[in-house]
């Protein structure tokens, strides 16, 4: 999924002031609307490993790229990148569903 954010969206001005940078939070927001695009409402979900890596410029195109790690009887999982060209950007684990 390609995504870019707009540079008068609401989480800029504070982030930081005269140099904005996308928060973190921001990029997972982007990860979980390409799971659910796919699969549906999470629910309750864990990040069990998220890393930030470089930043993303308000109005930069990223995208991000989800691979599912299948184990039988366990909750959905998602591998993600978040990459702008071939440089990635932030990397982790989304696992839905409550901790066991």
């Amino acid at each position: 999924m390609r995504f870019s954010i707009a540079p008068d969206h609401p989480c800029l001005p504070g982030h930081f002031p005269g140099r904005p940078l996308v928060p973190g939070v921001v990029l997972l927001e982007q990860v979980l609307e390409a799971i659910e695009a796919g699969h549906g409402p999470l629910g309750a979900l864990r990040l069990p490993q998220v890393k930030f890596l470089q930043p993303l410029l308000p109005g930069e195109p990223a995208r991000v790229e989800l691979r599912p790690l299948a184990t039988p009887g366990a909750a959905p999982r998602w591998r993600f990148q978040v990459l702008r060209d071939d440089t990635l950007l932030a990397s982790g684990e989304v696992v839905a569903g409550d901790p066991a």
